[in-house]
């Protein structure tokens, strides 16, 4: 019952009954008859349905959660870095899950120039002249929604860290180096198994 119906009602029962009184019990009338239009649900088929539904939520969640698992368990394993200038594969990396937790990439094999001894000089710390082969360039990063994301990313040729994120596209790994945590500043690799 919209408003204008509702006024034109009460306008007509105004001409009608002229009294305090009948307005009062009238418009109870029209309140009870209103409520009575709304259909009547049966209240344990609604908790029956209640429950259907909190059931096929949960089984929603739980499909979610284990293809967010399986994208993540995909991206583990050895994938093959990429030059974006030449094209040519210059390394295997080694992705692994940590006693923490966290995820791990590091370089397991040169492909370019492996018969020369190639130290991160530009590196920083403990990576000082640590042996690229070996090296660890993906540190602390936590699997969230079939990615991994939340930690650093180490450029052995410049020695500085980015934020990074990894996710799988068409079967490739996309590694995003960025200077942001959003990853706005930054760029991608893209590897190969």
């Amino acid at each position: 019952m919209n408003m204008w119906n509702f006024f034109r009602t009460f306008a007509a029962f105004l001409e009608e009954n002229r009294g305090y009184r009948s307005i009062f019990q009238q418009k109870k009338k029209i309140i009870r008859v209103h409520k009575k239009k709304t259909p009547n649900i049966d209240k344990p088929k609604a908790i029956t349905i209640l429950k259907k539904m909190r059931k096929i939520c949960l089984l929603i969640i739980i499909i979610c959660a284990t293809c967010a698992h399986a994208q993540v368990s995909a991206i583990v394993g050895d994938w093959k870095t990429v030059d974006d200038k030449t094209g040519e594969q210059r390394s295997i990396v080694t992705i692994y899950k940590g006693s923490d937790g966290l995820y791990y990439g590091k370089i397991s094999k040169l492909l370019m120039y492996q018969e020369l001894d190639l130290k991160c000089e530009a590196c920083q710390g403990e990576d000082k002249n640590a042996p690229i082969e070996g090296l660890v360039i993906i540190r602390s990063m936590k699997a969230e929604e079939g990615q991994l994301v939340g930690g650093k990313v180490l450029d052995p040729e410049s020695g500085k860290f980015y934020y990074g994120k990894i996710y799988l596209k068409d079967g490739k790994l996309v590694l995003r180096g960025s200077l942001d945590k959003r990853g706005f500043l930054g760029r991608n690799q893209t590897w190969v198994k």
